[in-house]
């Protein structure tokens, strides 16, 4: 085919085709929803379904080996009854709260001591992601073995160092100290990830604020206080409030520590859920416990959410 003496050669349909995919793939209507579909589907089938399931079996009274009927809010009225699920739901919030506070202290303070010109600041800080890298069972075997009230490496030194008389206390199999093993080992866990967080916070602040502070007269006490605290106050908002959210719904530290125990002194919702719903059977009255979790959370991440715009802004 010849077009003012010049020969065209028509496109072969491939080449067409090729032509017709690359514009049809530049356009944002279309490109869109094909990189969202994936990340759709995970949430459905990973968080949407097993959530409308674990509705539907909070709502049932659902056991190992037999058709499920449809009971309304009877498994979420009985648990209210059960001393079981009472200790739990006080025991949730003093973990949660403990350990939170101890891991904002402890954090802010290793993000100053790390924030210095030491010469070892390389080395503290891959030190100090350890407990966040090490998988969280296999770290907490370790302090299941540390704890342990006949040759543990806890009740040893302590004995050594003259802090306890021997053979030092259960750590594991005592209540008040219990908790206090199952919150020690959350913080080991969680500190890294408020240190590294906030040293990036502390690494951002310009250091003309600090110079003019110095030149007003004030010291590192009053430096803090009025310019290092405020500007980390979103950065601390952000923290808290994800640290809340996996504190709450912590499971492998006390199930490999304490199952629960003693006496249900240390049952989480989680460890609790999985108590009830799969070892005892009773599925239905699990799931309600799991649920019950969802409110929690809710709510304090509304309350959070609020305290932080009333301090921000």
């Amino acid at each position: 085919m010849a077009v003012g003496g010049v020969r065209v050669v028509p496109a072969s349909p491939r080449a067409s085709l090729r032509v017709r995919a690359r514009e049809l793939f530049d356009r944002e209507w279309f490109l869109g929803p094909v990189f969202v579909t994936p990340a759709l589907l995970l949430i459905l089938l990973l968080v949407a379904y097993p959530f409308c399931m674990a509705l539907w079996f909070s709502l049932s009274n659902a056991f190992i080996g037999r058709p499920s009927h449809w009971v309304g809010l009877q498994n979420f009225v009985r648990l209210w009854e059960s001393d079981a699920f009472r200790q739990t739901f006080q025991n949730a919030f003093v973990f949660a709260g403990a350990a939170v506070a101890l891991k904002l202290v402890l954090g802010i303070s290793l993000a100053l001591l790390l924030n210095q010109q030491l010469w070892v600041k390389r080395a503290i800080r891959g030190a100090v992601l350890l407990p966040w890298v090490i998988p969280t069972a296999l770290s907490t075997l370790g302090w299941l073995w540390m704890f342990s009230s006949l040759y543990g490496v806890v009740n040893w030194t302590g004995i050594a160092l003259g802090l306890m008389d021997p053979p030092g206390p259960n750590w594991l199999g005592q209540k008040y100290y219990a908790m206090t093993a199952v919150v020690t080992v959350n913080v080991w866990r969680g500190l890294p990830f408020f240190a590294i967080t906030i040293l990036a916070g502390l690494v951002s602040i310009p250091r003309e604020l600090y110079e003019a502070a110095e030149a007003d007269g004030a010291g590192p006490v009053a430096r803090f206080w009025h310019v290092t605290l405020p500007l980390l106050k979103p950065i601390l908002a952000i923290v808290v409030l994800f640290s809340t959210i996996f504190t709450f719904s912590d499971f492998n530290i006390v199930y490999v520590l304490t199952r629960g125990g003693p006496i249900n002194s240390t049952h989480l919702f989680a460890t609790l859920s999985r108590q009830i719903g799969l070892e005892s059977g009773r599925i239905g009255e699990g799931a309600a416990i799991s649920l019950y979790l969802f409110p929690v959370l809710m709510f304090v991440v509304w309350a959070q959410l609020r305290f932080v715009r009333k301090q921000v802004y």
